[in-house]
């Protein structure tokens, strides 16, 4: 769901920022993909629903409620499935949660970043700091038991933020899941052209490793698993949808941007709203490029996908001792199985190791 107020510093998603949200004709093109590329047969079953964005609550809580009707058309919710939406907090209002709730969904995803309300206005966010507690109480109060908060570590230097403070009062709202993405500069984006003409700088490596090493014990001791790279979850309470991501398991995904996942082979959507607009109402598949994973691709993701979870990499044998080194460093460990499970130290080289393995198999 591409829609958003206004761009965020760090974005470099394709998004279409408006100011008044057309969601008839986003829910009625959804809809119209789905026809298009799935004309026959009988509703399929989904185990998981995942509004991505952009930011899905822009959609309000009649609009949610349209495209689920429009989905509805084509697939079913296996009993239990987990339906999950995006929403920034000040899209959470006791109206908007209960319509959601009533339209299946079951999870929330709120995009706080930072509880300071200097870092937010930095990144161009479009909430303030009393928002985000505002926003859990309705959802809670709607119904919703499983919330998620995605926070933003390792900003510039220079910017003033602090980060135990963030990771206190995240935990203090009792989310069950939490994610943590450290700051990246991406080109064509406004945080981008600020590095460009030097006024602000990436922080450095070893503040990076701080603030990482520093949520993994934090959160650990209120009783959080870190159950993949970027990932926290209370016991039970992983985000079913991502972890089928990180075990290849085949995917669908509608809208502009959106990526899917079947018989090894990728494909995405054309990724500007106009463009994929263009294609769905012309009666076209709106696809703008596929790619076959096999060969070298396919050992470099399968490899990849099992370091950056606790599930961890099945290991040939032979591999272990290719990797004593990193072992003896603390970086890993290797159970009686010959399964290897990054420590928090080692999936902060996750890439050097994923390169090291997928050489090493691409061998034989």
């Amino acid at each position: 769901m591409p829609f958003c107020a206004r761009r965020c510093a760090y974005c470099d998603f394709s998004i279409a920022v408006r100011g008044v949200i057309p969601e008839h004709e986003y829910a009625a093109a959804v809809g119209a993909e789905l026809a298009r590329r799935f004309p026959s047969g009988e509703p399929w079953e989904l185990d998981t629903l995942y509004f991505g964005g952009g930011t899905p609550s822009k959609l309000g809580g009649a609009g949610v409620a349209r495209l689920v009707d429009a989905l509805r058309a084509r697939v079913s919710l296996a009993p239990g499935a987990e339906v999950t939406l995006e929403a920034n907090p000040e899209d959470v209002t006791p109206p908007a949660a209960a319509a959601w709730r009533a339209a299946g969904v079951n999870r929330i995803s709120l995009g706080a970043q930072s509880f300071d309300d200097r870092v937010l206005t930095w990144m161009h966010r479009t909430h303030d700091a009393a928002a985000i507690p505002r926003a859990v109480n309705a959802a809670r109060d709607a119904g919703f038991d499983d919330l998620s908060l995605d926070l933003i570590f390792a900003l510039p230097e220079g910017l003033p933020r602090d980060w135990d403070r963030d990771l206190a009062a995240a935990v203090a709202l009792a989310p069950t899941h939490l994610s943590l993405y450290g700051l990246t500069v991406e080109p064509a984006t406004p945080l981008g052209r600020w590095f460009d003409r030097g006024q602000v700088g990436e922080a450095p490596e070893e503040r990076y490793e701080r603030e990482f090493l520093a949520a993994h014990d934090a959160l650990g001791a209120h009783g959080f698993e870190h159950y993949e790279v970027s990932n926290y979850s209370l016991p039970g309470r992983e985000a079913r949808h991502n972890a089928a991501y990180w075990q290849r398991v085949p995917y669908v995904g509608v809208g502009p941007s959106a990526h899917g996942f079947e018989d090894e082979t990728r494909r995405w959507n054309e990724s500007a709203y106009a463009a994929w607009m263009a294609r769905v109402e012309a009666g076209q598949d709106p696809v703008a490029g596929t790619e076959r994973i096999s060969g070298k691709s396919r050992t470099l993701e399968e490899v990849y996908l099992g370091l950056r979870t606790a599930r961890g990499l099945h290991l040939s044998p032979g591999e272990a001792e290719s990797l004593q080194s990193w072992l003896d460093a603390g970086w890993g460990t290797v159970d009686p199985g010959g399964t290897l499970r990054l420590t928090a130290a080692g999936w902060l080289r996750m890439d050097a190791l994923t390169k090291r393995l997928t050489d090493l198999r691409s061998r034989y």
